[in-house]
């Protein structure tokens, strides 16, 4: 009988390092691949600046040229010292959904990190082949040397969000669609994400956002800022096709309340301009930021609102420095900072 209880930290939670998988799969962004390694450099620059940052490359050769290309930009924060390596085979970059998800366990009166492997599938099937990527957890785990747990249950990291406290945020289009666990019901889903994460209550949002190719990832849309507080994306243009999901989203959130039944705090992210490229709409999101411990990177697309989206989080986390990073080149691949990054907490 497991006895063991988990519990997944909050992204704000102190953490050891931030994961990443450097990008190698032209097909990801057809026609415009070249300019996407110098903004993964851009990231990782700014994250050593906060904690160690481990990549995952294919091989040596992999590794010289992202080495090369990070130490070349001589920022200020860069500390090349804080960044390592790994060989650790991957499919593609987007670390958040198939890299290790670490948590706590306590058993005996004792606490480890360990990590959990989550079955990882592309997204329903759509991208073939995922063999590598779904391994990367195991091989992380066998390199730390950490206990890993399989789950059985596909799951990717942008999937959820969570408070430490035992609330999570998810999406009916993503989690209940019938591409990730056809056997498994709403209440099953519940189970799991409480068995492992340590999640006393989910609070199910709807549909995602236009061009997002994952079915509805919470992390394009909404997002924990703290224990009681949520930034959602709101898309205030009637004409726009995010209009109707999102404003739907933002009233199904002012009507959660906590485990204690206090209402959840809630606070409006705008939407950029609607981002194109060859004719395709594109999931950018001011949503999909990441928490590092001294910095918050947030993707940005060249107009007006990168401003008061950066100003938002500003306010939100007034304890660290918040960073637009342009992400006009990358969210052609269809995800942005939170897509390619995974937080290991200390």
């Amino acid at each position: 009988m497991d006895v063991s209880s988990y519990i997944m930290p909050p992204e704000w939670a102190l953490h050891k390092a931030t994961w990443l998988s450097w990008p190698h799969k032209i097909a990801s962004w057809p026609g415009k691949f070249e300019p996407v390694p110098a903004v993964f450099a851009e990231i990782a620059s700014w994250l050593s600046s906060s904690e160690e940052v481990h990549i995952n490359v294919l091989d040596e050769t992999m590794e010289s040229e992202a080495r090369q290309l990070i130490s070349s930009l001589r920022h200020e924060q860069l500390r090349m010292d804080r960044i390592r390596f790994h060989r650790i085979p991957t499919n593609d970059a987007w670390c958040r959904d198939h890299g290790p998800n670490y948590v706590f366990r306590e058993c005996g009166g004792k606490r480890e990190k360990v990590i959990l492997d989550w079955e990882y599938n592309a997204w329903g099937g759509k991208y073939e082949p995922y063999d590598d990527d779904n391994a990367v957890p195991q091989r992380v785990a066998s390199i730390q040397g950490l206990p890993f747990i399989s789950t059985g249950m596909v799951l990717e990291g942008g999937a959820i969000d969570v408070n430490g406290k035992g609330l999570l945020l998810t999406t009916e289009a993503c989690l209940l669609n019938p591409n990730r666990n056809p056997s498994m019901d709403r209440g099953d889903i519940e189970r799991e994400l409480g068995r492992y994460l340590g999640i006393e209550k989910v609070l199910w949002l709807g549909d995602g956002i236009a061009g997002d190719d994952t079915d509805g990832h919470v992390d394009d849309m909404a997002r924990f800022v703290d224990e009681s507080t949520v930034v959602i994306t709101v898309e205030e243009n009637p004409e726009d096709e995010n209009y109707a999901p999102l404003q739907a989203n933002y009233a199904l959130l002012k009507s959660f309340a906590d485990l204690e039944g206090n209402p959840i705090r809630v606070k409006k992210l705008p939407m950029p301009d609607p981002v194109f490229f060859e004719g395709e709409r594109l999931p950018a999101s001011y949503a999909n930021f990441y928490i590092a411990n001294s910095v918050v990177l947030v993707p940005v697309y060249r107009c007006s609102q990168d401003r008061e989206a950066v100003a938002v989080l500003e306010e939100c986390f007034p304890g660290r420095k918040v960073v637009g990073i342009d992400c006009t080149d990358l969210i052609w691949g269809l995800g942005a900072i939170h897509c390619i990054t995974h937080e290991e907490p200390l």
